[in-house]
């Protein structure tokens, strides 16, 4: 069985700007020598990784709805300095496009299931996905999509 997290993505504000992010922690882990992986890193450690690890991905929340995803690719539990557990979530750098979905604030990530996630941009009869994204936000915060 699959399931998937969702997790607000914090300091971007379209989809765009996550793709910036992603294409710079890339460039630079190349230029330290490191392999050049995406991570986002975690407090909390899943205890259902093999689900995750079954084709699940992790759907981000951004300016208050799910806008796309990135598929897991591994997870990678460690200790930091201070001595707390964390945990580095492996994520796939390209960025699938999803149907916008609303979603409230809140800390850390939360499990999706396969029945509860948005459809892949483009998946759906609405069209919505060929609008303008400053044009789909405005017509979310208005509670229209």
């Amino acid at each position: 069985m699959t399931i998937n997290l969702v997790k607000l993505c914090v300091g971007a504000d379209s989809v765009e700007s996550l793709a910036a992010w992603i294409d710079f922690q890339l460039e630079s882990r190349k230029s330290e020598g490191l392999e050049p992986e995406q991570v986002t890193t975690t407090r909390m450690i899943p205890k259902r990784m093999d689900e995750l690890l079954n084709g699940g991905s992790l759907f981000w929340v951004i300016k208050g709805n799910i806008q796309c995803r990135q598929r897991i690719l591994a997870f990678r539990p460690f200790t930091d300095d201070q001595g707390i557990k964390r945990c580095h979530i492996v994520l796939e750098p390209k960025i699938i496009l999803t149907d916008w979905q609303p979603r409230r604030a809140f800390q850390g990530w939360r499990y999706l299931e396969e029945s509860e996630k948005p459809a892949d941009a483009g998946k759906s009869a609405n069209g919505v996905e060929q609008l303008p994204p400053e044009l789909r936000l405005e017509l979310a915060e208005l509670g229209l999509l």
